[in-house]
C-alpha cells in the first residue's frame, strides 16, 4: 500500500470521498478527472490498496513501454488499484476496460488524470465499465470555512426549516476568493494568498505539457494570457468568441477564431474551464432562452490571479468582487449538486428573466439560486424579486414547483426563510 505522510496531512475532501465510494460500488473502474493540484491522487490513495504512478521519473519510460507491450503486468496489485496520471499511457484505458469486462467485479480501479488525451485516445469509451467523474478544488464546507448548518439535500427533501449563522465578513470572503481551495493552500495558508493560483497560470503558459494546440497552431504564451484574462473579465457570463477576440485585438495581440477555439480546447482539456450550461425548462410563454455557456473557472482564485486582483483590490472594486464571489459560489454549487446526482445550470432569457444557478435532480426536483455579494436589505430583496420573476414563467402544470428558492449571500450573518418562502443563506453555512 502506498503511503505518504505529506498527503495524509492534507485536508480531506469529504464530499468527493463519498462520491468516489458510491461509484466504486457500482462500476469496475472510476476515472477521477480534474485540474492539477485539486487533490485527485490524495483522495484516490485513501480508498485504494495499491498504486501505479505513471509519471514516477524512476519508472516512467519503463511503464510506458510495458503499457504498450503487456499492460496486464501494470494492472496486477491489490484492488482497488490506483493508476495515477493514466493519460501518459493511454493504452491502459482499454486494458482496464477489458479486465473489468472479464472479471465482472466492481471497485477494481481508479484512474486519475489532469489532462484529457488528445492523441492516442482509447479505442473504446469504457461506457458501462468505467465511469468518469470530475473533481474540483475543495468546497468551503470541505475546507472548513463553511460550518454546513444548511444542507441543500435537506432543502430538497427535508421539512424546509433552516438555521445557522456565519462569521465570514467581507475581509474573510475576499481572502477565500483569492486563496481558493487548493488543498496545499488550505493546509499551509500562505501569507501571499494568491500565490498558488498565480503559479498555476504560469504553469499553463510555460509548461510544455499544456502547449499542444490542435491543427498545428503555434502556441503563444502572450495570446493565451490574454485569452485567460478576457475569460476572467467576463466570468459568470455567456461571453462570445467575438468579445474575446476583440479583447485580444485591443491588447495588441489579434487572434483568429481558429486559434481561439484551439486555446479554449486546451483550457477545457486541462480542466481550467468549468462552464455552466443553460437550463431549458417548460415555459408559459414562447420566450427565447439564451443558449450560450456561462463561463466559469474551476476555482475563483484563478479568476483573481488572471485579473491580478488582491484581497484589497476585491474589497475596493465591488463589481469585480461580485463576479469572483459568484465564481466561488458556482464551484461549490456544482460539487453539491453532483454529490446529489444532479446538475447545475443557469437560466437567462431575452426579456431579462434569469437565475444565476438552477440545481436539477434526476427525480425532477429543482431549486433556483440567486448569488449576491451584498447582504443589505436592498440586495436581498433584489435577489428575491429576480427569483420570483423567473419562476412565474415556469409552466408548473408540466414541471414541478421549485423545491426551494434561495438567495445565496457572502456575508449575511444568519440563514433564514423570508415570509415569501425564499431562503436567505450565507455561503459560510452551506453544504451538500
Amino acid at each position: 500500500i502506498y503511503t505518504l505522510s505529506l498527503h495524509d496531512a492534507l485536508p480531506i475532501c469529504q464530499v468527493m470521498d463519498d462520491i468516489l465510494r458510491e461509484n466504486l460500488a457500482l462500476y469496475g473502474a472510476v476515472s477521477l478527472e480534474g485540474c492539477k493540484w485539486c487533490g485527485k491522487s490524495t483522495t484516490a490513495r485513501r480508498l485504494c490498496n495499491s498504486v501505479l504512478e505513471i509519471q514516477n521519473p524512476a519508472t516512467a519510460e519503463n511503464n510506458k513501454m510495458i503499457a504498450k507491450s503487456d499492460p496486464a503486468i501494470l494492472l496486477s496489485g491489490d484492488k482497488p488499484r490506483l493508476i495515477d496520471e493514466w493519460q501518459d499511457a493511454p493504452t491502459l484505458w482499454d486494458a482496464i476496460r477489458y479486465d473489468v469486462d472479464k472479471s465482472g467485479l466492481a471497485g477494481q480501479y481508479v484512474l486519475t488524470g489532469s489532462v484529457t488525451p488528445k492523441k492516442n485516445k482509447p479505442s473504446h469509451s469504457g461506457a458501462g465499465r468505467i465511469v468518469r467523474i470530475t473533481m474540483r478544488p475543495m468546497t468551503l464546507f470541505e475546507s472548513g470555512d463553511s460550518n454546513g448548518r444548511v444542507s441543500i439535500k435537506d432543502l430538497f427533501y427535508g421539512e424546509g426549516k433552516v438555521s445557522g449563522s456565519s462569521k465570514l465578513g467581507p475581509k474573510e470572503i475576499a481572502h477565500l476568493c483569492v486563496r481558493g481551495s487548493w488543498p496545499v493552500s488550505v493546509r499551509r495558508n500562505p501569507k501571499n494568498a494568491g500565490k498558488i493560483a498565480h503559479d498555476y497560470l504560469e504553469t499553463i503558459l510555460n509548461d510544455e505539457t499544456f502547449r499542444k494546440p490542435e491543427n498545428d497552431i503555434v502556441f503563444s504564451p502572450s495570446k493565451m494570457r490574454i485569452v485567460i484574462r478576457s475569460l476572467a473579465r467576463n466570468i459568470s457570463t455567456p461571453v462570445t468568441m467575438s468579445t474575446i477576440m476583440k479583447d485580444a485585438e485591443d491588447a495588441g495581440e489579434p487572434i483568429s477564431d481558429k486559434t481561439l477555439v484551439s486555446y479554449l480546447n486546451i483550457l477545457e482539456r486541462i480542466y481550467v474551464l468549468d462552464d455552466i450550461e443553460p437550463w431549458s425548462p417548460q415555459l408559459r410563454s414562447k420566450t427565447t432562452i439564451r443558449s450560450g455557456l456561462k463561463r466559469s473557472f474551476s476555482d475563483p482564485s484563478l479568476v483573481a490571479a488572471a485579473l491580478h486582483a488582491s484581497e484589497e483590490d476585491l474589497r475596493i472594486d465591488s463589481n469585480t468582487f461580485g463576479l469572483v464571489f459568484e465564481a466561488m459560489a458556482m464551484r461549490d454549487l456544482k460539487v453539491y449538486a453532483e454529490s446529489l446526482g444532479g446538475h447545475l445550470y443557469y437560466y437567462r432569457d431575452k426579456v431579462g428573466r434569469e437565475s444565476d444557478a438552477v440545481i436539477y435532480l434526476p427525480d425532477g426536483k429543482w431549486g433556483a439560486i440567486e448569488v449576491k455579494l451584498g447582504s443589505d436589505e436592498d440586495s436581498i430583496n433584489e435577489g428575491i424579486k429576480q427569483l420570483e420573476k423567473f419562476t412565474e414563467n415556469i409552466d408548473t402544470s408540466i414541471m414541478r414547483e421549485p423545491s426551494f428558492l434561495m438567495v445565496l449571500t457572502a456575508t449575511t450573518n444568519y440563514a433564514y426563510r423570508t415570509e415569501d418562502g425564499v431562503y436567505v443563506v450565507p455561503i459560510g453555512c452551506l453544504k451538500n
